[in-house]
């Protein structure tokens, strides 16, 4: 019986070694989907970008700029779903086109604020002595100015505009990012994996791209993607101050200091880009938290 039974446990170890773990990314979902609020967050971002995205086939541009004094100033639901401004544009469309504005000033910093953090981070923590000093009294000096006004100084500098806007944001938070890129590498450094790897012959090169490359990755996009929605913010703050994307060029910024003369007569002038913007950060925000809780592997 006891041959019997050492087969039995034999065989089965070894049908659980022939079992398929799960895919990591179908772990990540798996844990992301129990979260209903990061469900709804990632289902707004992606009507807001697929809006964004499709703008110039869902409305033709010239209705950006096409106006009609008399049907200025028109409520919404009186043949325009969303009103009309003191102009009679259309705000429906000036919001689908503003979106692509709005987005991109989150978005495309944060991709060039992260590629720029993991560099000057992983220059800082793989150089170490005086470039790694230099890099980070760099940015200790930088990260004293609160991002919004580093942001204001640089576009005053550089002058109002979009690429203008996003250079300042980007520059803004490099800082930021280059600090924390720093503080995660050192902790997978510090490691005892990467110490055996090392006590084994393998390289510098290979240790980065097998180790800590893979394993940075779940804190560094989950800092990006939680900061966008602060992005999204000095975007709009700029443009509201007159800083940002100029008039009569759609933003959401722009549109709701564009509105603010008028509150007392369409207060929806201010309402709608208020609200866009609010359920924009918002849903960016519950999909980070969302995102964080997934990568956690004490909560998964």
């Amino acid at each position: 019986m006891s041959i019997m039974d050492d087969a039995a446990r034999r065989s089965e170890a070894l049908e659980l070694l022939m079992q398929k773990k799960p895919k990591y990314l179908a772990v990540i979902w798996r844990g992301f989907s129990r979260n209903r609020f990061a469900v709804a967050g990632l289902v707004v971002v992606i009507v807001l970008v697929s809006l964004a995205l499709l703008a110039p086939v869902l409305v033709p541009k010239e209705m950006i700029t096409a106006q009609n004094i008399r049907n200025k100033l028109m409520p919404p639901g009186s043949g325009h779903i969303l009103g009309t401004d003191q102009l009679g544009r259309d705000i429906l469309t000036r919001l689908l086109y503003g979106s692509r504005v709005s987005l991109s000033m989150g978005i495309v910093p944060m991709i060039c604020s992260l590629f720029l953090g993991i560099v000057f981070g992983g220059i800082a923590v793989y150089q170490g002595g005086f470039i790694e000093s230099v890099i980070m009294r760099i940015c200790d000096v930088l990260s004293c100015i609160p991002g919004l006004l580093l942001a204001l100084t640089l576009v005053a500098a550089l002058g109002p505009g979009l690429n203008n806007v996003m250079i300042a944001i980007t520059i803004a938070s490099v800082p930021d990012m280059t600090r924390y890129v720093r503080s995660v590498i050192l902790n997978i450094i510090g490691l005892e994996y990467i110490e055996a790897a090392r006590s084994c012959g393998t390289g510098s090169a290979a240790i980065v791209a097998r180790h800590v490359i893979p394993n940075a990755a779940g804190p560094l996009i989950l800092s990006a993607v939680s900061n966008i929605a602060s992005m999204i913010m000095i975007g709009a703050g700029l443009s509201y101050l007159g800083l940002g994307v100029q008039l009569p060029n759609p933003e959401w910024g722009a549109m709701l200091a564009d509105g603010q003369n008028y509150f007392m007569r369409a207060p929806h002038l201010m309402a709608v880009p208020g609200v866009t913007m609010l359920i924009a950060v918002l849903a960016f925000n519950l999909m980070g938290d969302g995102l964080r809780d997934a990568l956690d592997p004490k909560l998964r």
